[in-house]
């Protein structure tokens, strides 16, 4: 009988307590994602040169992959957590995770625009975040293809088609000028993006836990996150 008390005492201890559940979040991740947190939270305190050398630098490390090897898509727009966790992303996700990286550290909107332009050397589409110091002033040009910030009369290489941010959309011209079309929410991928966002703030750990297996299917990449 002495064994069955000490195996019942055993049992009874195994369930009082159970062990410390651990973070399914890598720890590469976890620094990763900490670290652009805190060059944010740094960034409140910066000018606006600094901002935009500090998030052109960080973003800029990581990987350029296409949308369809990345995220098995044609076009797709990644969100700045999803893009910053699964540690890569085309010139797209490059630039909307520089724009709300800026934009978190307290930078203007309306000194920021996502533009689309022509990569002339590749010959095709390519997406900069330019920054304009004035409403009239000539853009600084935050890009992964060259990664020296630029003013865009110094980017003869990329051709302006249009531009936008969460305030409107806007016809760009060789000139660097630009006229005024309409607002961005006829733009679908970006109304999309900014839901995803807002889906993230509600929960972000599980969502950070979630996009690190962002190449399985989204049913599985569930079922190994808490």
């Amino acid at each position: 009988m002495k064994w069955l008390i000490v195996l019942m005492l055993a049992l009874m201890a195994g369930c009082s307590s159970s062990p410390k559940k651990e973070s399914a979040i890598s720890p590469e991740i976890e620094a990763r994602v900490a670290s652009w947190n805190q060059l944010i939270d740094n960034g409140k305190r910066w000018s606006d040169k600094r901002r935009l050398q500090a998030a052109n630098d960080f973003v800029n490390q990581l990987v350029f992959v296409d949308d369809i090897k990345h995220w098995r898509q044609q076009d797709y727009w990644a969100t700045p957590l999803q893009t910053i966790v699964s540690g890569g992303g085309d010139c797209e996700d490059f630039s909307l995770a520089k724009y709300f990286t800026l934009t978190g550290m307290g930078m203007d909107q309306d000194k920021l625009r996502l533009t689309y332009v022509k990569a002339l050397e590749l010959n095709q589409a390519h997406m900069v975040v330019s920054y304009y110091e004035t409403p009239k002033a000539v853009p600084l040009v935050l890009d992964n293809l060259n990664t020296r910030i630029l003013p865009a009369t110094q980017r003869d290489d990329l051709y302006p088609v249009y531009s936008f941010n969460g305030a409107g959309l806007w016809l760009n011209k060789r000139n660097h000028d630009s006229d005024f079309i309409d607002n961005s929410e006829r733009i679908s991928l970006w109304q999309n993006l900014l839901k995803s966002m807002d889906v993230e703030a509600a929960d972000s750990r599980t969502m950070i836990c979630r996009y690190q297996y962002y190449d399985l299917p989204a049913a599985e990449a569930r079922t190994r996150c808490p």
